[in-house]
């Protein structure tokens, strides 16, 4: 099952936890070795299939087909797959696509897929719409994207707005009360109407302004360790951050790893 977002805009939204929903906490440097190992080529495209910039200037709506590597899945059910995916050009979110239980087994993090469907924008978020149908390309090799440092366009969406859907970080930022007068570093749901299992919400600071995150609990649910760690922030922390770039009425980053900094 997968849920969209239905918060306000916020200066920023995101997803987090202290070590990465696959519990190592050394994600940033494990992920900038495995790219630099792999013999992918992430620019390579087969015939008929886009570029990033030609799937970016396609028209809403429009009939689009690409190639791409997986970097995480969200959520499966029914035989509806959600998909966050890159090349050396950009991200791509893949929404609901048609994927059977087998093939969900086969989208490890560094396959490469061909992706067919149509290219649709909810809220600001640019993907590709529900009902796509995806290949796995067996001789494709495998990539993993770097991580990019975005802290520097924190407040302003225009420059961020270009990391869509990319694996991004946020540097030295410090834990703030969730809400003002509380001095909790989280709630659960965006409202805190929610209960373990559902989204955290937290808020982090850089240079005087605070922003929103959240660890997305289909990305990285209740089990995960960065959901655990997450609920052991203090106000008061310092920490590094990692996410998928998404975005709802401005940047809703859904963050995977942070890292307390002592």
């Amino acid at each position: 099952m997968m849920k969209k977002y239905w918060l306000p805009a916020l200066l920023l939204s995101a997803g987090l936890a202290l070590t990465g929903c696959s519990g190592n906490s050394g994600d940033s440097e494990a992920t900038k070795d495995k790219t630099t190992e792999t013999e992918a080529d992430p620019a390579a495209k087969s015939e008929g299939v886009m570029t990033y910039q030609e799937y970016m200037d396609a028209d809403l709506e429009s009939e689009v087909t690409i190639e791409a590597f997986v970097q995480a899945k969200q959520s499966w059910w029914e035989d509806k797959a959600t998909i966050y995916a890159a090349d050396a050009d950009g991200a791509y979110f893949i929404y609901k696509a048609n994927v059977s239980e087998d093939l969900y087994k086969e989208l490890t993090d560094g396959t490469k897929i061909k992706v067919k469907g149509y290219k649709t924008e909810w809220s600001g978020e640019v993907e590709i719409a529900e009902g796509a149908e995806v290949e796995v390309l067996k001789d494709g090799g495998t990539w993993i994207e770097p991580v990019t440092d975005v802290t520097q366009y924190l407040g302003n969406e225009e420059e961020l707005i270009k990391y869509q859907n990319q694996k991004v970080e946020f540097k030295d930022m410090t834990i703030e009360p969730a809400e003002d007068g509380s001095d909790a570093a989280y709630l659960y749901n965006y409202d805190g109407s929610g209960e373990e299992g559902d989204d955290l919400y937290f808020r982090a600071s850089k240079d005087g302004n605070t922003y929103t995150f959240t660890v997305e609990s289909y990305l990285c649910d209740k089990d995960s360790d960065v959901y655990k760690a997450v609920k052991e922030l203090k106000v008061g922390d310092k920490v590094d951050m990692e996410g998928f770039l998404y975005w709802y009425e401005g940047a809703n980053p859904h963050i995977t790893s942070v890292t307390v900094l002592k």
